[in-house]
């Protein structure tokens, strides 16, 4: 039975309000993306959006393959900048993050880190978290806790952390999965450690910066955004919505979310102008959080609207397109749903999981049994423009896509296919 929102929504909140060139700065400090740019989880905005793409439907042939390559285990997809697609894997004993030709799938380098992880309920012993890009450098996370840094231009090490060991952190389910974000000269990291549940790491050499609260790290990945005038990076943990000040770390608002037991929190939460979206699966639902200087408040809780065990929904004209269901049960829609007005415009019952990318007025869906579908995003109904089975085996990666080319990868190829125009000149 769900606790009454009165009794459940415990919250402190503190708003404050930064000066204009204070805001300004931090927009610049922020990692930022030109078009044709994946530099991070679900994109430059980390919200599911690429920038300056021009998706076009494919023939029934399917998109033109550019390249494959082999690859080693791993649920990691890949991240792109410029003409650098780095790949995070694990072929052998060690984990392998490489830098591949966006045009050819060549290696230009490798870097090589070892690991003493092991799979438990999934028997992939790969990396779970997208590699990040920012500036010149590349940023790793390992399913055992190994954090790196290496130069973007040829892989060197610049620092590493073992966050296990150092912050006494344990590795979840599936290992560690959650993707940092950066913002202001700081690494930001939901570890899940003791009283160092989030921890800010110097981009410099690693050192570390602050720790904040004090609870287990989720399979979800923090976004960054301004609300009421404060630079602010929002967290869903393992079994909360925490937002913190990137300077300090101190939390300006939080409340509870998720249930204990064999659960997951894994989608990144979404910030849609003053509201924020978060949604889990495992009876947890989806809310809608109206966010002000008075602190957040629940404006709608639900479970039988979107119940997203690892789908971040994509927005488009103020609707909401997501995948409700569980992989693991088999029960899984495509759905599309009004969040203010919690109205559901329509369900594509036996859809499957998979993840989305919204681009020119389209989205394109990799599923997780190996199917790509590109669809129009409407409320009226489900529009599809294109299908092709890309992969024969079960895909846990999250796609990429820049410049028209889509990097999507299961556990033993990666694929770069043709899915729309080149990016404009740059």
């Amino acid at each position: 039975m769900r606790v009454a929102k009165a009794n459940y929504l415990q919250i402190t909140a503190r708003f404050g309000r930064l000066g204009l060139l204070a805001c300004l700065m931090a927009t610049l400090l922020s990692p930022s993306a030109i078009a044709g740019d994946w530099p991070q989880i679900l994109g430059p905005h980390r919200n599911g959006k690429a920038d300056g793409e021009q998706l076009e439907a494919w023939t029934k042939t399917g998109p033109e393959l550019l390249w494959s390559r082999d690859v080693g285990e791993g649920f990691a997809g890949l991240a792109v900048a410029g003409q650098r697609a780095i790949l995070f894997h694990r072929p052998g004993a060690e984990l392998v993050a490489e830098a591949l030709d966006v045009k050819s799938g060549k290696s230009l380098w490798q870097a090589k880190f070892a690991t003493r992880f092991r799979g438990s309920i999934s028997p992939d012993v790969g990396p779970r978290c997208v590699p990040l890009v920012h500036e010149n450098r590349v940023y790793l996370v390992g399913p055992g806790g190994e954090l790196a840094c290496v130069e973007l231009a040829s892989g060197k090490t610049i620092w590493t952390r073992n966050l296990p060991q150092e912050f006494k952190a344990q590795d979840g389910y599936f290992g560690f999965g959650s993707t940092p974000i950066i913002d202001g000269g700081k690494l930001l990291m939901n570890v899940g450690g003791r009283d160092a549940g989030i921890v800010a790491f110097a981009l410099a050499d690693g050192k570390t910066l602050w720790t904040a609260i004090d609870d287990d790290a989720s399979y979800s990945s923090p976004t960054l955004t301004t609300l009421g005038g404060q630079r602010q990076v929002v967290f869903i943990t393992r079994l909360t919505v925490t937002s913190v000040d990137p300077r300090d770390g101190k939390v300006l608002f939080e409340f509870p979310f998720g249930q204990r037991g064999p659960t997951v929190n894994a989608a990144t939460p979404l910030v849609l102008g003053d509201h924020l979206f978060v949604s889990s699966s495992y009876g947890v639902g989806a809310r809608w959080v109206k966010l002000d200087k008075s602190g957040p408040t629940v404006e709608w809780d639900s479970d039988e609207i979107m119940s997203s065990q690892y789908t971040t929904c994509a927005e488009k004209d103020g609707v909401l397109y997501g995948i409700d269901g569980r992989q693991d049960i088999g029960v899984a829609r495509l759905r599309a749903f009004d969040p203010k007005s919690r109205k559901v415009f329509w369900t594509e019952e036996g859809f499957g999981t998979g993840n989305l990318i919204l681009a020119d007025d389209k989205i394109l869906v990799l599923k997780t049994d190996g199917t790509l579908v590109l669809f129009s995003p409407s409320p009226k109904a489900f529009q599809p423009l294109a299908e092709t089975q890309l992969f024969e085996t079960t895909v846990q990666a999250l796609p990429a896509l820049a410049d028209g080319r889509l990097f999507a990868r299961d556990t033993r190829t990666l694929k770069c296919v043709r899915v729309g125009q080149p990016a404009p000149a740059r």
